[in-house]
């Protein structure tokens, strides 16, 4: 009777091994950065101590995301910048003119501005497209479905985190109403870097996407429950 374990070679074993333990390290540290958040933006008098390390939890789950991208190729790397890009100077033309997504003004919480944008709100852009396009690849459906599912999730983890958002004065609206207009400008902008995403040529499986966008959603509608 053959050994079960023979039915593979050693090596790939072994990374296979290897692979699970830094999926599991980098799971942990995501969650022991969002819980504490957690705690303290839901519980804290002064939350204002645990705001200052938002840009820094956005890096560091954007570096642990792309940590586990497969490769790293010219189209990648192309993917990235592009993506970046659009979302940031998508953000400046919409502060400036209030046409895509309504008006609305950034505060201090994401950190250093350009062009009354911060910077991080490019890298937030790339973190989104990228982990809700990876879930959709799951499904054995057209790209064009695929990029719709995708923008459909990234929609909805906004609805849950601009509540936050204007708790937390990452931005602030015009009269302090979310108006509509925002999520059908989300809408437009996430289905043309979806549909980007779908036709740029790169491996597009990533182990660690699934829990970063569960813990997302989970982190700002949680937050959203206690207040």
């Amino acid at each position: 009777m053959p050994d079960p374990t023979q039915q593979y070679p050693a090596p790939a074993m072994e990374q296979a091994a290897a692979h699970k333990k830094r999926l599991r390290i980098a799971q942990g540290i995501l969650l022991l950065f969002h819980v504490t958040g957690f705690v303290g933006l839901g519980f804290a008098e002064d939350p204002s101590f645990y705001l200052q390390f938002v840009p820094l939890n956005l890096l560091l789950t954007v570096g642990l995301l792309l940590a586990f991208q497969k490769e790293y190729t010219p189209s990648f790397v192309w993917f990235c910048l592009v993506t970046m890009a659009v979302g940031f100077f998508i953000e400046v033309i919409g502060v400036r003119t209030g046409l895509l997504f309504g008006f609305y003004k950034y505060g201090p919480t994401l950190g250093v501005q350009w062009l009354s944008v911060p910077l991080m709100i490019g890298v937030n852009w790339l973190m989104l497209t990228y982990t809700t396009g990876v879930l959709a690849r799951y499904l054995p459906i057209p790209n064009f479905g695929r990029a719709v599912l995708a923008t459909l999730l990234m929609v909805g983890l906004d609805a849950c985190l601009e509540p936050m958002a204007v708790r937390y004065d990452f931005w602030q609206w015009r009269f302090d109403v979310i108006p509509f207009q925002n999520f059908k400008g989300w809408f437009a902008v996430s289905l043309i870097l979806q549909v980007f995403f779908n036709r740029t040529d790169f491996d597009k499986r990533n182990d660690l996407a699934p829990f970063v966008y569960m813990l997302q959603l989970i982190f700002f509608f949680g937050l959203g429950l206690l207040h």
